[in-house]
C-alpha cells in the first residue's frame, strides 16, 4: 500500500509539473531571467506549492503518526548548516545553468530529448559519486 501511495503521489507531482510547464527548461530560464524577458508565471506555481505544503505541514503536526508509517520523519536541524548551504548553492547554480531540477527533469524524460537524458544521467552519476565519496564537510 505504501508503494501505491508513493506512486500516486509521484504521478500527481509529475502531472502538475507538466501542466505548469516546469519541464520546459526555456520557461524555467525565462523565469530566472529577471533582467531580460522575465516570465513570472512559475512564481504562481511555487506559491501554490508552498500553500499546499504549509497547510499539509500544519495538519500533520497535530497527528500522532502518519497513516502509513510508525512515526514522522521530520528534520531535526533548526538552523542552516554548511552542507545545506553548499547543496542549495549547487542546486541553484545547476537550475540556473540548464533550467532543470530533478523532479521536472525526470518528468521530462518522456519527451525523449537527448539533452534531458544527458542531464538525468549526469544527475544520477552525481548522486552515485556523492554517496560513494562523501565530502565530510
Amino acid at each position: 500500500m505504501q508503494l501505491l501511495i508513493a506512486f500516486l503521489a509521484g504521478l500527481l507531482m509529475s502531472i502538475g509539473i507538466a501542466v505548469s510547464k516546469m519541464i520546459d527548461p526555456a520557461k524555467v530560464l525565462a523565469f530566472l531571467d529577471v533582467t531580460g524577458n522575465w516570465d513570472p508565471s512559475l512564481a504562481l506555481v511555487m506559491a501554490a506549492a508552498l500553500a499546499v505544503y504549509s497547510i499539509g505541514f500544519r495538519l500533520i503536526r497535530h497527528q500522532p503518526a502518519p497513516i502509513m508509517a510508525e512515526k514522522f520523519q521530520l528534520p531535526t536541524l533548526t538552523k542552516p548548516d554548511k552542507p545545506l548551504l553548499i547543496g542549495a548553492t549547487m542546486f541553484g547554480l545547476g537550475w540556473g545553468l540548464v533550467g532543470y531540477c530533478p523532479g521536472p527533469a525526470i518528468s521530462a524524460l518522456s519527451a525523449g530529448s537527448t539533452g534531458t537524458l544527458g542531464f538525468v544521467l549526469a544527475m544520477v552519476a552525481g548522486w552515485y559519486l556523492a554517496r560513494r565519496w562523501p565530502l565530510n564537510i
